[in-house]
């Protein structure tokens, strides 16, 4: 009994440190995305993205190098699955959520080639090594494609560099007008960077901790990583889009999940089975169809250009009746 109360108390102080991190790294992402003149939407789907996609990193690293293959793929399809379900249902109940163009004509369809070719290359039973190496290489194709964009609107917006102020002029007498660049950079960098840290260790306790209690009750190893892992690593993607909308940067919220999830299949799917591969069940086709058809949902839902409460209720419904079905198993 005191081993659960412990782990309980840990998971608690791990969500702390989750809503703190999350706070910080959007406050810092905003104030560099200002700096750069790129939006919000590409800052949220790079910086925001990468530094929430650490704990899925982390935890897919030590599952791959302790041989427990099955956490890292449950952890993946969980995560992207919970991403659109959890995430962007409930962040879209407490303020509907508005995307651009841009957004549903190209980058949920990456987000959705990037689930499919997943799939493809499981087809023989397996994501070998040499599948992981093609899933990073997916990933330096879709990060140059990124940097293109942001070079892009840098472009478009005057070709504002480091070296110049956030929305051109600062008003006089702000801080921004006083504040050295580099100390700009380093204060904000800093920023995120610690973030990112307490993101990182946030979700490690969470995750570990919640494994502990999930354990206790009997959950099998992939349930866990379908469940317990899964949610645990995305509670920052939560956290930290909640703490966008509250900033009014709904953008980087609906960017963090695309690239998140992006980043979850191509980087930390490709870095897990470039570690040593990952077998595939039987079963495991069943999840993967769920996925694609949350990330179909989203697509269809932002073709009006938002997806209201009443959508994000639910995906978030869905979302539960999915948990539950798995918890059944």
């Amino acid at each position: 009994m005191e081993e659960v109360l412990a782990s309980a108390a840990l998971v608690a102080a791990g969500l702390a440190l989750l809503c703190l991190g999350g706070n910080w790294l959007v406050g810092g992402g905003e104030k560099i995305a200002k700096r750069f003149r790129v939006s919000s939407f590409v800052i949220g789907m790079t910086v925001i993205a990468y530094g929430t996609s650490t704990p899925e990193l982390a935890a897919s690293v030590a599952a791959a190098t302790g041989g427990y293959g099955a956490i890292i793929l449950g952890n993946i399809i969980g995560s992207n699955i919970a991403n659109v379900g959890m995430v962007i249902g409930i962040s879209a109940v407490l303020i509907p959520l508005a995307v651009g163009r841009d957004v549903l004509r190209k980058e949920i369809p990456v987000m959705i080639g990037a689930s499919v070719l997943l799939v493809a290359l499981s087809a023989d039973g397996e994501v070998s090594q040499y599948d992981g190496f093609i899933l990073l290489a997916g990933l330096g194709v879709v990060t140059y494609r990124t940097m293109r964009i942001i070079k892009g609107q840098r472009a478009e917006a005057g070709g504002a560099g480091p070296s110049e102020p956030p929305d051109g002029r600062p008003e006089p007498g702000s801080a921004q007008a006083h504040q050295p660049v580099g100390r700009f950079y380093a204060r904000n960098v800093g920023t995120i960077g610690a973030g990112i840290a307490l993101l990182y260790v946030g979700a490690i306790l969470t995750v570990d901790h919640a494994a502990i209690l999930a354990k206790t009750f009997g959950l099998s190893e992939k349930v866990i990583g379908l469940t317990v892992v899964a949610i645990g690593t995305s509670l920052p993607e939560l956290i930290t889009s909640i703490m966008a909308i509250r900033r009014g940067q709904q953008d980087i919220g609906v960017g963090n999940i695309i690239g998140s999830n992006i980043y979850n299949v191509l980087m930390i799917m490709g870095v897990g089975a470039a570690l040593g591969g990952v077998a595939i069940s039987d079963d495991v086709w069943v999840d993967y169809g769920i996925m694609l058809a949350f990330g179909a949902a989203l697509l269809a839902a932002l073709k009006t250009g938002r997806v209201g409460r009443r959508v994000g209720i639910c995906l978030a419904a869905g979302y539960a009746a999915y948990l539950g079905v798995s918890l059944l198993k």
